[in-house]
């Protein structure tokens, strides 16, 4: 079968012949790959910057989010059946029987770092044509969700930050006791850093859980990404026109920030915008020493403040993600299509992977439909 890798040695992506996977397995489901999207981690992986072999192989198949159609299952499969739509988890638990996370199945909280990761880290991607994984790793998606499921991955990214949100803010007052059941950010303020992606399915996210929502981006408005802020309902705040010293003079307190801007240097300047008892979560990996620790520590005590990074997501993310992408698909039907600006074949898959196409989500088609 056909299949796109990278090949560190020589610093080398090509189309490849990879041997099709079969199930060895009663628990196990064969899926007919019907697209994979593209992000910042993949290109990074492509520059070589990181990006782990599996053992004995001389290249590693990329590709970690995913959507594939069920083509076969194993004789113990009960949660999906040939036809049905599903995405796979990327992450995978470690071996360590004292790491307490992997041995519960939440191995996005891995202790020992010795996971792998489907397309990034020891295991094979799915920008292929067939992947075989086991039951426990993969979530249905209804088949209306079939033009937008692939944004499924990346919505878990926002899904957990909430999850944890929540439950890290009941160590004090911050929820109105009449807010909607649905709405529980109602009467609160977020901030999202960056308007790609990430940023955009998080602005959704916070917009269909109550929040009062802003989105902090470059670019000024007029453009896509300031037309899909407005359309779900959320205000488009340009950084190069606003500095984040005049955030709060149009957004009021800011009571949480979702950041989604590759760690940029100006995320480091908007936390001291952060209102008390506030929390800040960071998606990306800090690439600027950017916080003064003495200042940043003052601010954090005498606010109770509150900062945490979160990276990939458990089985709870993803039922999350797909019901909400539900609830999006819904509310504005539109603006979530719009996200994806480019579906290209696995021929074009090299000048995607380097960045060459433009817009706010590419997608590798591997099964037109």
């Amino acid at each position: 079968m056909k299949a796109v890798a990278i090949f560190p040695e020589h610093k080398e992506i090509r189309l490849i012949e990879h041997e099709a996977p079969q199930i060895t397995q009663p628990t196990q489901v064969k899926l007919r790959m019907l697209e994979v999207g593209v992000c910042g981690t993949d290109r990074d992986i492509c520059t070589f910057a990181f990006g782990t072999l599996p053992a004995g192989s001389e290249y590693l198949i990329i590709g970690h989010e995913s959507l594939g159609e069920v083509v076969e299952v194993g004789s113990a499969v009960s949660t999906l059946k040939p036809g049905d739509l599903a995405v796979t988890v990327v992450r995978r638990p470690c071996q360590h029987a004292d790491c307490r996370a992997c041995q519960v199945g939440r191995q996005d909280f891995c202790y020992t770092g010795d996971y792998t990761e489907r397309g990034i880290k020891e295991a094979h991607g799915f920008m292929t044509e067939f992947v075989v994984d086991d039951e426990r790793y993969m979530y249905f998606v209804p088949r209306e969700l079939r033009d937008v499921g692939i944004l499924v991955e990346p919505l878990t990214i926002a899904e957990k930050a909430l999850a944890e949100v929540w439950h890290i803010q009941q160590r004090l007052p911050w929820l109105l006791p009449d807010a909607p059941d649905n709405e529980p950010g109602h009467g609160l303020k977020a901030l999202v850093l960056g308007a790609g992606p990430i940023g955009l399915l998080g602005a959704m996210a916070l917009v269909t859980a109550g929040f009062e929502t802003y989105v902090y981006s470059r670019s000024q408005a007029p453009n896509a990404k300031a037309a899909i802020v407005e359309a779900i309902g959320a205000t488009y705040l340009s950084s190069s026109t606003i500095s984040p010293q005049q955030l709060t003079a149009h957004t009021g307190q800011i009571d949480l920030v979702y950041e989604a801007l590759n760690a940029e240097p100006i995320a480091f300047e908007v936390m001291n915008v952060l209102g008390p008892n506030g929390i800040f979560v960071f998606t990306s990996n800090p690439n600027q020493p950017g916080i003064n620790a003495a200042s940043g520590m003052s601010r954090l005590m005498g606010k109770n403040q509150l900062i945490f990074g979160t990276v990939n997501a458990g089985s709870d993310a993803f039922t999350f993600a797909v019901r909400d992408l539900g609830i999006f698909m819904q509310r504005w039907p539109n603006a979530l299509r719009s996200l994806i600006t480019g579906r290209y074949s696995l021929e074009q898959a090299h000048d995607v992977l380097l960045g060459k196409m433009g817009g706010i989500k590419n997608i590798i088609t591997l099964q037109p439909e």
